[in-house]
């Protein structure tokens, strides 16, 4: 079997242990004769892997006792309605710091069913973004129910190092793509979800932090499914859950937890993106880094050549190597490296030795 360089944005690597763990237990899980996905999300079976995912979850990110821990469905994208939907009432407005792509879309979600504004935003022409904004060029209102981030824009290649003090109003943070790949204080938030498709595991989970105080002022006049206590009230059991990706997410945990936890996965992390970010500046007539220096991100590395036919063709090359994943989104173009927590850093060295060697 030959495994490739995988540096794909999400849907992401998974590490190898997890997917030899899952291998090994699919057609008989725990001696039940049956597989994971075959047995009911009710019974003392996967009830023992739920509790253990969010336990997992709990330990890995230092959770306060006074958080809940949720998993939900729906994706990211998801919560861009649900979190207004909770949160706002219906003469309230809530703050946005837009830094790149999917914050704009949980932007434009919240003002589709109410009140909405921008407390800070670093848009250039052509919807890029190539910093993210600074604290002091946020103007807050203090009003607002809340106010919504992005700490790390996969599309764009930023990340937010610093986050913006807004007093008694709650932080809400998108940390889809850096969550436990970085060191998120949990405390300086109020709610942090995260798609698990960059760092957590397969798709179709999405993991939700949030202050029990929070869930319980959320309001009461929405459907039952769209409220946050519902499924805080059931452990995110409410209905029938996607019993195989928790599995998965329990796998990867566990996996994480016995590497180091989050503080290895971030020391591993930074190291990676140094050498590739490093391999790049080497060769500036070659390899264009828009994003500035402050703000580039640790998890996403994106850049340029001169032209799309030469990134095309770069791409093209390093696929055929075993190098995959590297296509850059449409709306930057070039090239992009996500290197989540199961990317390892022989295969950054991989990627690097080929830039360094690379010749148009």
């Amino acid at each position: 079997m030959t495994r490739v360089h995988n540096f794909n944005p999400g849907p992401a690597a998974i590490p190898l242990p997890a997917l030899e763990r899952a291998r090994d237990e699919m057609l008989d899980f725990a001696g039940t004769g049956m597989s994971i996905m075959e047995m009911s999300h009710r019974g003392k079976v996967y009830d023992a892997v739920h509790q253990e995912a969010l336990d997992l979850v709990r330990r890995l990110m230092q959770v306060p006792e006074h958080y809940d821990i949720l998993f939900l469905q729906g994706g990211a994208t998801q919560q861009f309605a649900q979190i207004p939907l909770n949160f706002r009432g219906p003469e309230q407005s809530a703050d946005y710091i837009v830094a790149g792509a999917f914050g704009k879309k949980a932007f434009k979600e919240a003002a589709h069913t109410g009140k909405a504004r921008m407390a800070a935003t670093t848009e250039a022409s052509g919807s890029k973004f190539f910093r993210v904004p600074e604290p002091r060029e946020c103007e807050f209102d203090p009003s607002a129910a809340y106010v919504h981030m992005t700490s790390n824009n996969t599309i764009m290649g930023t990340e937010s190092r610093v986050f913006p003090d807004t007093g008694t109003v709650p932080l809400i943070v998108d940390a889809s793509s850096d969550i436990m790949g970085v060191e998120l204080d949990v405390s300086k938030f109020a709610l942090i979800y995260a798609g698990a498709q960059k760092n957590l595991g397969p798709s179709g989970i999405t993991l939700v932090i949030a202050q029990r105080e929070l869930i319980d002022r959320g309001r009461a006049d929405i459907p039952f499914i769209w409220q946050y206590r519902t499924q805080r009230d059931e452990r995110s059991l409410a209905n029938t859950v996607p019993t195989f990706g928790i599995y998965m997410l329990r796998n990867t945990l566990a996996w994480l937890e016995e590497r180091g936890g989050v503080a290895w996965a971030a020391a591993e992390n930074q190291k990676k993106a140094a050498l590739l970010y490093s391999t790049l500046e080497k060769r500036p007539d070659l390899y264009q880094l828009s994003v500035e220096p402050g703000s580039r991100s640790v998890m996403n590395v994106v850049w340029n050549l001169p032209t799309e036919e030469m990134s095309t063709e770069c791409i093209k090359r390093a696929t055929a190597l075993g190098l995959v994943g590297l296509k850059g989104h449409r709306v930057v173009g070039g090239l992009r490296a996500s290197l989540y927590n199961a990317v390892s850093i022989e295969s950054v060295r991989a990627l690097a030795d080929f830039l360094e060697a690379y010749e148009p």
